[in-house]
């Protein structure tokens, strides 16, 4: 079992750790490049955005994901989740 509430605080603290701990290590890695390349960013200003942008679909997203991992064990149908493909 995925503790949904730990994924996202995980993510909250850094974001792509929950995936991480989700068992989704490429989403995980990918998020922490992302929000490495934003804060780099700021110094541009367009930063902040895309670091807000990614840290709320970070912890979402690891909560959702710890969610449905959960749903699927105890035999129910997990809502849908868009992945990030590749």
């Amino acid at each position: 079992m995925k503790n949904p509430g730990v994924a996202a605080v995980l993510s909250f603290f850094i974001p792509g750790l929950g995936q991480i701990y989700n068992g989704e290590l490429k989403k995980g890695f990918l998020l922490l490049a992302a929000a490495a390349v934003s804060v780099l960013l700021t110094a541009v200003a367009i930063g902040f955005l895309t670091d807000i942008i990614i840290w709320v679909y970070a912890i979402y997203d690891a909560y959702k994901t710890a969610d449905n991992y959960n749903k699927r064990l105890a035999g129910q149908k997990p809502e849908e989740n868009r992945q990030i493909s590749g």
